[in-house]
């Protein structure tokens, strides 16, 4: 299995998988997880919330959030 970099618990109904089941299973969920961890998936789920206004602009929202934390009075917001 090759380390990216991520801590998964993968709960299992059938106890008896065999190794190369459980890779395969492993890797199924680190291909869905790459299609949504990335920068245009992350924009278009989250807006910017200022004190006067509200973005959507994909520039501002990663430099907002590249920050430990927030300027006051900023806020993300997700749209889910």
């Amino acid at each position: 299995m090759e380390n990216r970099n991520r801590d998964l618990l993968v709960l299992l109904k059938t106890p008896s998988l065999s190794g190369e089941a459980f890779e395969k299973h492993i890797e199924c969920l680190h291909s869905i997880l790459i299609r949504v961890e990335n920068e245009n998936a992350f924009c278009q789920a989250h807006e910017l919330v200022a004190r006067n206004s509200i973005t959507s602009n994909k520039k501002k929202i990663i430099k907002a959030s590249a920050h430990d934390e927030l300027k006051p009075f900023y806020f993300l917001i997700n749209k889910n």
